[in-house]
């Protein structure tokens, strides 16, 4: 059976000698990883289509439950070639890259996800250095997968809370608190970025000019939420 979509390489692997496992976030089916047979070989009518990062529509074959499917075609849309050519700008988008496999189930379209993802990078490219932009993606990308950490309010009543509780993955009060251990406090400012963050579209980014301080402040509770989750350190950040 012969399936069509568009997708974003999010990694390749060798396979033998000469052939790959591409692994694409699509449009249509979610993650799914595909066969490419001879693609590294200098007559290959993939050519630069596999490389990480590129938008492409997919053709690839197989049954409908396939595990491997092959793929056909691999038409480039474009390829974000800048994202490759900066080793500071690769090594942040590998990062997002790495979150979205280690939150999204394969074979499970997420619309909202391979939007944000494609919207994401093309920002990216236009400016790369900014912190807010890839905080903003982890945000979006852990309340659409259903892991959005709760800062505004205790997450078992809805009571009034500012202790963070790692393990709870929320505020809570002190009555539901009882025993648990603490995280974190936080501070007015930084639950006031992570409402507006959530709350603001990607094009609204640039009105929120947040302290260092506040940015650094959230970026590190997510990335320790995102830590207790997935009980790993992300191989980019060992970079």
């Amino acid at each position: 059976m012969l399936q069509r979509t568009e997708g974003i390489v999010l990694k390749t692997n060798l396979f033998g000698e000469a052939d790959l496992i591409v692994t694409y976030i699509t449009k249509d089916y979610g993650i799914i990883k595909t066969f490419a047979k001879s693609p590294r070989k200098v007559k290959s009518k993939f050519g630069s289509s596999l490389e990480p990062l590129t938008h492409s529509k997919i053709s690839f074959w197989g049954k409908e439950d396939s595990s491997l499917p092959r793929l056909v075609q691999s038409d480039i849309v474009y390829p974000f070639h800048s994202l490759r050519s900066s080793l500071g700008c690769f090594l942040k988008v590998s990062e997002i890259l790495e979150l979205t496999l280690n939150f999204l189930p394969e074979r499970d379209a997420n619309n909202r996800v391979y939007s944000l993802l494609l919207n994401t990078l093309r920002a990216m490219e236009m400016d790369c250095r900014t912190e807010l932009l890839l905080l903003f993606y982890k945000l979006k990308l852990l309340d659409f997968a259903g892991y959005l950490p709760m800062l505004n309010s205790c997450g078992r009543c809805g009571r009034k809370g500012n202790i963070f509780y790692l393990s709870s993955g929320t505020v809570l009060c002190n009555r539901c608190a009882k025993d648990s251990a603490p995280s974190k406090s936080l501070s007015p400012a930084v639950i006031s970025l992570w409402m507006n963050l959530l709350g603001w579209d990607m094009n609204k980014l640039g009105r929120i000019k947040p302290a260092e301080k506040i940015l650094q402040e959230l970026t590190a509770l997510i990335d320790e939420h995102v830590k207790y989750i997935t009980e790993r350190t992300l191989r980019t950040r060992t970079f």
